[in-house]
C-alpha cells in the first residue's frame, strides 16, 4: 500500500506534538509528589504513546522513516513552563495549566489531519485516537479547573 496519493505532513506534525507530549508529561511526572498526578500523567504518557504507534505505521508506508522529533512549539512551551515553576507557589499548577495547552495542541493536530485526503484505515485509526485525546483534554481541563 502506498500513500502517495495522501497528505502525510499533517501526520508526521501530529506526531511531532505527541512526542513533545510525552516529554512534557515525563518532566512534570518528574516534578511532582502527587501520587494522582502522577498516575494522570503516566496514563496520558501511555496514550500518547499508543497514538504515535498507531500513527507510525502510516509513516512509515509514506517515507520509509519513523517520525521521532519534537514540535518546537511544545519544546518551547516545556521550557517556559520550567522558568514559571521556579517562580510558582504552585508548580503543580503550572504544570497542569500547560499540559492543558499540550492536550488543546494535540486536539488541534488531529483536526488538522483528519481535514486531510488519507488512507481509510489512516481516518478510522485517526477518529479513535481523537476520541482518546479528548478524554486525555477533558481530564487536564478538570484538572486545571479544580487546582486553579
Amino acid at each position: 500500500m502506498s500513500n502517495l496519493n495522501f497528505e502525510m505532513g499533517p501526520i508526521k506534525e501530529l506526531v511531532k506534538v505527541l512526542n513533545g507530549g510525552i516529554e512534557f508529561y515525563s518532566a512534570a511526572k518528574g516534578k511532582t509528589s502527587n501520587g494522582n498526578l502522577v498516575r494522570i500523567f503516566e496514563r496520558n504518557i501511555q496514550e500518547k504513546a499508543l497514538a504515535i504507534s498507531d500513527l507510525q505505521t502510516f509513516i512509515l508506508l509514506d517515507d520509509d522513516q519513523a517520525e521521532t522529533h519534537s514540535a518546537l512549539s511544545v519544546e518551547l512551551r516545556e521550557a517556559y513552563t520550567k522558568i514559571i515553576a521556579l517562580v510558582s507557589a504552585d508548580k503543580d499548577q503550572t504544570y497542569i495549566s500547560q499540559l492543558e495547552e499540550i492536550e488543546d495542541k494535540v486536539l488541534e493536530k488531529v483536526d488538522d489531519a483528519l481535514k486531510q485526503q488519507l488512507p481509510p484505515d489512516c481516518k478510522s485509526q485517526l477518529l479513535q485516537i481523537q476520541a482518546r485525546m479528548q478524554s486525555c483534554h477533558d481530564e487536564m481541563k478538570q484538572l486545571q479547573l479544580e487546582t486553579a
